[in-house]
């Protein structure tokens, strides 16, 4: 099924999955981030800051940001790195997976770039599988050296998740 890239009008390109009970995610190619979940009665599951600042080039606070090469402040990169900061593409050769049964999914990639190494001089791939399934989202990171050196990395996806009442039982 042909993937389809929109735009809502906030400069955030992003591809919206679908699957036949209902349930939907919205992925942006900024960060490769997900902005949206939501079940098949259209109750949104993950929590969006009203501080969100959806501005480029900066993150964009809730959803399940990606954190590459550098999670937190453990680094001389920025906290939680560059991954969440760069357009990603639609991945058009994706690494051979298990097969998405019943799944409508996206492959997105990210490749170093000359700012990039500027700031971290190592040449990498960072792929990213996007799947949704009745009542389950799945993201399947992978990280391919393409350096003639070896590389140390920290990786996470934060989960926002939205809750409506914390104090409820």
């Amino acid at each position: 099924m042909p993937l389809n890239i929109v735009n809502k009008g906030d400069g955030f390109p992003r591809i919206i999955l679908t699957e036949p009970t209902g349930s939907s995610a919205e992925v942006l190619l900024y960060g490769g981030q997900v902005v949206s979940w939501k079940n098949e009665r259209r109750e949104e599951l993950l929590f969006m800051s009203s501080k969100a600042t959806w501005k480029l080039p900066k993150a964009i606070r809730g959803g399940i940001p990606v954190c590459f090469p550098q999670f937190g402040n453990l680094g001389s990169l920025e906290q939680h790195g560059f991954a969440k900061n760069r357009l990603w593409s639609v991945d058009s050769d994706p690494s051979p997976l298990p097969p998405t049964n019943n799944q409508t999914s996206v492959d997105l990639i990210l490749k170093s770039t000359e700012e990039d190494l500027k700031t971290w001089p190592r040449s990498f791939e960072l792929r990213l599988r996007v799947s949704l399934n009745a009542g389950k989202l799945t993201l399947i990171p992978r990280v391919r050296n393409t350096d003639s050196k070896t590389f140390s990395f920290t990786f996470a996806v934060i989960n926002y998740l939205y809750v409506s009442d914390i104090r409820g039982k």
